[in-house]
């Protein structure tokens, strides 16, 4: 008997997995612009001779921009379609990049900032919200694992170029717009498979917050780790003894266990429960980080911690998104995206600032572990959410029903997996 599909429905597969292929690579052209831009920007603003608490101010309207724009992302989309917000965000992005170039007033940066940062959002919500909405149900988590992993090959690409070009003059600019301009390419080809966003949402995007903790918490957790060891890992090697190019290489660590470990985490997800995959997350997330002290005089020890932890901390971001796209359809699952990017922003905002704070206050011990306490913190926190969250469902059908009822119904499916 033959197994071969229909030639409609297989036409219909064909197009869908070349529509989740371009969308993908789009989100990742996105992520090579933001790294190629991030510390691009910040050397031309040292090289002008601004001081570094101005850079800093400078760099901050990034998150302040994701902010501000979230909450019109799906009323946006679904006054004028999700194909043309992102088409337009995207063409926005690619514009105003080199505007940087032109642009050479300090204060002239604060709404080129704006601009750039809110172009940036729209197309990660939306692109999110695209891949969720296209991804098969059996196979959500491989989906958004292979989507974690190209996304994290994007983010490589920017500093690889901005090693290779420099800093100076247009032509890393020029890269960057062109990078960004030619991520619309394959948007332009995915015209036919445009989610639907009816019905409309029934709740605010701080809503989903309150309705989906477990899944939108693991943004912010998330977002406070990566934006945070990335900025005091460093600084934590050079406290260590280790020299400024062994020091670096904890970051790659990191980034190496994300590559490695994001396609196997979703192909779990798709067979366990989610919600369990999250709490494991979290406490591998406590256990890695108090492990860092206790291997911190072995380099090599330290790595490999960092590998393993890396990528499945990392692993918060994919399952959360899968979670979501579970649960949510149409409008509701664009709010619902829309809320987890703008915890994963807020997760940027106090993340360094607190992991630096921690890495500070035991300096006056003469400890230099403030920064893996404070990580262990943090995701302490959020397994306590986890926790809770399990608990109250373990109160039995009744009460839990109850509560998802006064929520909105939808939430209770949070979690429980596809067939």
């Amino acid at each position: 008997m033959s197994s071969s599909l229909p030639a409609p429905e297989a036409a219909f597969h064909r197009t869908r997995v070349l529509a989740l292929a371009a969308m993908i690579s789009s989100a990742a052209a996105v992520g090579a612009g933001i790294s190629l831009g991030l510390p691009l920007l910040s050397l031309v603003l040292e090289a002008r001779g601004v001081s570094g608490s101005l850079i800093g101010l400078n760099t901050a309207i990034a998150g302040v921009a994701s902010l501000v724009v979230i909450p019109f992302v799906t009323p946006l989309a679904a006054r004028i379609g999700a194909w043309r917000l992102l088409i337009g965000a995207l063409l926005t992005t690619g514009i105003s990049f080199y505007g940087f170039h032109i642009v050479e007033n300090y204060w002239g940066w604060f709404p080129l900032r704006l601009v750039f940062h809110g172009g940036l959002t729209v197309a990660f919500v939306m692109s999110e919200f695209w891949i969720n909405s296209l991804s098969p149900p059996g196979r959500r988590g491989l989906v958004m694992g292979i989507y974690a992993t190209i996304l994290s090959l994007g983010f490589s690409a920017g500093p690889a170029v901005l090693a290779a070009v420099g800093s100076h003059g247009p032509l890393p600019f020029a890269i960057g717009s062109v990078i960004l301009l030619a991520a619309t390419l394959p948007v332009l080809t995915a015209h036919a498979e445009t989610p639907e966003l009816e019905p409309g949402s029934r709740r605010s995007v701080i809503g989903f917050v309150f309705a989906a903790p477990i899944a939108t918490l693991a943004a912010l957790a998330f977002g406070a780790i990566e934006s945070g060891g990335m900025a005091i890992l460093p600084i934590y090697g050079l406290r260590l003894g280790l020299t400024e190019g062994v020091a670096a290489k904890l970051v790659s660590a990191v980034a190496l266990g994300n590559l490695l470990m994001q396609i196997p985490i979703g192909i779990l997800s798709d067979r366990i429960d989610r919600r369990d995959m999250l709490l494991v997350c979290a406490a591998i997330g406590v256990l890695g980080a108090l492990a860092l002290p206790l291997v911190a005089p072995n380099f090599w020890w330290t790595a490999l911690v960092l590998v393993i932890w890396g990528g499945v901390v990392a692993g918060l971001y994919t399952i959360g998104l899968t979670l979501l796209g579970a649960s949510y359809s149409g409008a509701n699952l664009a709010a619902a995206n829309a809320a987890f990017i703008m915890m994963y922003s807020i997760g940027m905002l106090f993340g360094p600032p607190a992991i630096g704070a921690g890495l500070d206050a035991f300096a006056a011990s003469h400890s230099p572990h403030g920064a893996p306490y404070v990580m262990a913190g943090i995701f302490a926190a959020y397994l306590a959410v986890v926790l809770a969250e399990r608990a109250w469902r373990w109160l039995g059908p009744r009460f839990a029903g109850k509560f998802d009822a006064d929520l909105g119904g939808e939430p209770s499916e949070i979690g429980a997996g596809e067939p």
